[in-house]
């Protein structure tokens, strides 16, 4: 599972979450402890015009060849930058976490990604939605 630090660019942010396939990011300070979790969709709020949010049909008019341009509206904006000013509850539970705790904080937090930490808060694993998903199946 990779993080990323408040200082790495947004547009950077946005290769390391499509390379992994993953529904967001954890931010992490230098010692490695996660800070937050980074949604895939705010970086997509942030990255679209404002008009194609505010009236999904207006997107139509942008070609498809045209749509690597989102992008753009990131800027020169590191990751820090999109985040909240008030930073939510970081979703995280230590390695003994049972599939229900993990199900309670995932759920809880509306993030589809919960931080693993040891004892010393520092990062030692991630769990996404699909990956609890196939555990509470048995996949």
């Amino acid at each position: 599972m990779s993080t990323v630090t408040e200082d790495l660019p947004a547009r950077e942010a946005v290769k390391v979450l499509a390379a992994q396939d993953l529904p967001g990011l954890i931010v992490v300070d230098p010692r490695n402890r996660p800070l937050t979790v980074l949604a895939g969709t705010q970086l997509l709020r942030l990255a679209l015009p404002a008009y194609c949010q505010d009236d999904p049909a207006l997107a139509r008019v942008v070609d498809e060849a045209a749509a690597d341009l989102i992008l753009d509206g990131l800027g020169e904006r590191t990751v820090a930058d999109l985040l909240p000013r008030t930073r939510p509850e970081l979703p995280a539970v230590d390695a003994a976490a049972t599939v229900l705790e993990v199900a309670s904080v995932m759920a809880r937090s509306n993030v589809p990604l919960v931080a693993v930490v040891a004892k010393d808060k520092t990062m030692i694993g991630a769990i996404t939605l699909d990956g609890l998903l196939d555990r509470m199946l048995g996949t």
